[in-house]
C-alpha cells in the first residue's frame, strides 16, 4: 500500500510538473508569434513553431502517463497505451508541414528582405531563455528516471539554446542593421527542428511496426537471458512498444530442471523490468519437451 500511494503521489507530481510547463510554454508561443507577426521577424515566427513543438512533447509526454492509467477493456487488452504512439507520429508529420513552410517563407524573404526590429528579437528571445530554461529546471530531478521525461527535458535544453542564437541575430540587426540574419537564423532553426523532427517520425514508424525501442539494447537483452542460471537455451524473442513509455517481450526458455521454473522466471522478469521492459511473457520448456520452430509458427 505505501509503495502504491508513493507511486501514486509521484505520478501526479509529474503531472503537475507537465500541466504547468506546457501552460507556460504555449503563452510565450502566443507572445511570441504575435511579436514576430507585429514587427514581421521571420526568426521569432521561426522560434515560435520551435517552441509550439516543445508544446506537443510535453502535452505527448503528459498523455503518456495520463492514458497509462486507463484501465485495459475486452477490446483493448493493453488499454489505450499505443494511441501515444499513433500522436508522436501524427505530431512528426504535422511538424514537417510546418518546417517546410518556414524554409519556402525564408526563401521568399531572401529575394525580398525586410526590415526587422532587432531590439523586439532580443527580448522575446531573450524572455525565451528564461521560460525554456524554468522548463528544464522543472524537468531535471524527473528526467533521470524517466526516458520520457528525458527526451522532453533535452528538448528544452536545446531550445535554450536555440534563443540564444536568435538573441544574437537580434543584437546584429541592432547594431549592424544586416536583416538578412533574422533569414538565416530562421533557416538554421528549422533545419534544427527537421533533425528533431525526422528522428520523432522515424521512431515512430519503428514502434508502430513494433520494433524494437531506442531505449532497449537488445544485444544486452539476449546476453542477460544466456547469463541466467538455471536456462540451457532460449528463442523466440519478442520486444516491442506498449506505448511510449512501456515495454513489452514475449520469451521461450528451455530450462534444465523444471523444478526450477518459478524461481527462475522470477528473477528473469525482475531483470528484463531493470532492463526497460515492463510487461514480459515467459513460456518455460524443457530439452526433450521445447518447440521446433516447425510447432511454433
Amino acid at each position: 500500500m505505501a509503495h502504491t500511494h508513493e507511486h501514486h503521489h509521484t505520478i501526479s507530481s509529474i503531472n503537475s510538473i507537465f500541466v504547468v510547463c506546457i501552460i507556460i510554454n504555449a503563452l510565450f508561443v502566443v507572445v511570441e508569434a504575435g511579436i514576430g507577426f507585429f514587427y514581421n521577424s521571420l526568426g521569432l515566427l521561426s522560434d515560435a513553431g520551435h517552441n509550439l513543438s516543445d508544446v506537443f512533447s510535453l502535452l505527448l509526454s503528459l498523455l503518456a502517463f495520463r492514458i497509462s492509467g486507463h484501465p485495459a477493456t475486452q477490446h483493448f487488452t493493453y488499454g489505450y497505451k499505443k494511441s501515444t504512439i499513433l500522436v508522436s507520429l501524427i505530431n512528426a508529420i504535422i511538424l514537417l508541414v510546418a518546417v517546410g513552410g518556414i524554409f519556402i517563407e525564408s526563401i521568399y524573404k531572401l529575394k525580398q528582405p525586410e526590415q526587422v526590429s532587432g531590439e523586439a528579437v532580443s527580448w522575446t528571445a531573450g524572455l525565451g531563455i528564461i521560460i525554456n530554461g524554468v522548463t528544464a529546471l522543472l524537468l531535471m530531478k524527473s528526467q533521470k528516471n524517466d526516458l520520457n521525461i528525458k527526451g522532453a527535458f533535452l528538448h528544452m535544453a536545446m531550445d535554450t539554446l536555440v534563443s540564444i542564437g536568435v538573441v544574437i541575430s537580434g543584437m546584429i540587426i541592432s547594431f549592424t542593421g544586416f536583416y538578412m540574419i533574422d533569414t538565416f537564423i530562421s533557416i538554421a532553426i528549422a533545419c534544427i527542428i527537421l533533425i528533431s523532427t525526422w528522428n520523432l517520425l522515424k521512431e515512430s514508424l519503428c514502434l508502430s511496426l513494433d520494433a524494437v525501442p531506442q531505449n532497449i539494447n537488445i544485444e544486452n537483452i539476449k546476453q542477460l537471458i544466456s547469463n541466467t542460471e538455471g536456462i540451457e537455451s532460449w528463442h523466440h524473442l519478442h520486444v516491442w512498444a506498449v506505448s511510449t513509455t512501456e515495454n513489452a517481450a514475449t520469451l521461450h526458455i528451455v530450462l534444465k530442471d523444471i523444478q526450477d521454473m518459478e524461481n527462475i522466471k522470477h528473477q528473469l522478469k525482475h531483470e528484463l523490468y531493470d532492463a526497460g521492459i515492463q510487461h514480459t511473457t515467459i513460456e518455460c520448456e524443457t530439452k526433450n519437451s521445447h518447440c521446433t520452430e516447425h510447432v511454433c509458427h
